[in-house]
């Protein structure tokens, strides 16, 4: 396979649609729950539990943004991975080899150190979605890691 043109971003698919459905339908069921609670229920509950219970969806809401944010980042000098709220940058020469092995929930990059990174941005899940993003991802780290 030929090497994509730069820059190129990979995000997985599988779980930014689960991410949006998931926080979405959290809003949605919260907003339902408080409507449908009659006004001597709704007065029952102390500031203290509304304020556990709002930092709670707010809680849900920031793992679910750093789910849906992860990516993989190719550009000319640097390959970025942001997993969660985490972002790492390589030089491509720090980069050996990319991995996915069958059943990996995502790719694994072999780095020049002896140690790894994994990249969730490209998800075993998304099937052929992410052998193609393997194979580009391969293809550019044997051309640019020189």
């Amino acid at each position: 396979m030929t090497a994509p043109t730069l820059p190129r971003t990979w995000r997985p698919l599988g779980p930014r649609i689960a991410g949006g459905v998931a926080g979405g339908a959290l809003l949605v069921m919260g907003l339902l729950l408080w409507l449908g609670f009659d006004d001597e229920t709704r007065e029952a509950i102390s500031p203290l539990q509304r304020i556990t219970v709002v930092g709670l969806v707010l809680l849900a809401l920031a793992v679910l943004y750093a789910l849906i944010r992860s990516r993989v980042v190719a550009e000319r000098d640097r390959l970025t991975v942001v997993n969660g709220y985490r972002r790492r940058d390589f030089e491509w020469a720090q980069v050996v080899a990319v991995r996915l092995p069958p059943g990996a929930p995502w790719v694994t990059l072999d780095l020049a150190d002896g140690s790894t990174c994994a990249a969730m941005g490209i998800q075993g899940s998304d099937g052929r979605r992410a052998r193609t993003a393997v194979a580009e991802l391969r293809a550019l780290v044997e051309e640019l890691s020189r």
